[in-house]
């Protein structure tokens, strides 16, 4: 009789847990700590791994060298070679220029703040290079689809999981296009991505297929 009862018991309870499961809400976004304003001297410093060689390819420091009201410049060298670019953002990080080539009005690979699941947006942009002549049409969409704790060689951030595609065709070839697909872990915290993935297709052919990863950050003492 005892054992009948403790098989009932049991069951009572699983039961009991099952239904307290079902019943439990989703879990609530976690808190992210806006960081301050970016400002100059600023830092990040990027591993970039080539996924079809399986090898490190670059490292990449970026520097902030101004910041106005509606611009954030900022100076990219990659170690082993001599030369600088400048790389200018706008406020959301929506990359402007870079080199020889300008987005107009941005090239859609930042953020919509204050970010939220759920939250989606798209964008579109010419991509010109007026020194040799090419102009590229650009359209995309960006989401938010979760948020995601994440550990790089620079520490662990809580971060927002944003999924980037997008399309680009020149406008001399419209029958030639580039299909972009980017994952961006965007870490509030230090006002910038901890990681991000970068897929590029050339008329349905793997260009590109890299992880981008923090490996050191800082701000001006």
């Amino acid at each position: 009789m005892s054992r009948y009862a403790a098989t009932m018991m049991a069951c009572l309870l699983a039961g009991t847990t099952l239904a307290s499961a079902a019943s439990d809400p989703p879990a609530a976004a976690k808190p992210v700590i806006a960081m301050e304003a970016p400002l100059q001297g600023d830092f990040w410093t990027y591993e970039v791994r080539d996924e079809i060689s399986g090898k490190v390819s670059a490292v990449r420091r970026n520097i902030v060298t101004e910041v106005t009201p509606a611009e954030i410049s900022v100076r990219v060298t990659t170690d082993g070679k001599e030369a600088e670019g400048l790389n200018i953002y706008d406020r959301s990080w929506n990359l402007k220029n870079a080199g020889e080539w300008k987005y107009q009005p941005g090239d859609g690979s930042g953020i919509h703040a204050p970010l939220k699941i759920g939250d989606s947006w798209s964008f579109s942009a010419d991509d010109v290079n007026s020194s040799k002549g090419f102009i590229w049409k650009r359209s995309g969409h960006s989401k938010v689809v979760g948020q995601e704790t994440i550990t790089t060689k620079a520490g662990t951030f809580e971060t927002y999981k944003i999924e980037t595609t997008l399309l680009r065709r020149p406008t001399n070839d419209p029958s030639r296009k580039h299909e972009i697909t980017a994952m961006t872990w965007y870490a509030p915290a230090i006002d910038h991505w901890a990681k991000r993935t970068y897929v590029a297709r050339g008329n349905g052919h793997l260009l590109t297929n890299n992880v981008i990863e923090l490996v050191e950050y800082g701000r001006k003492q």
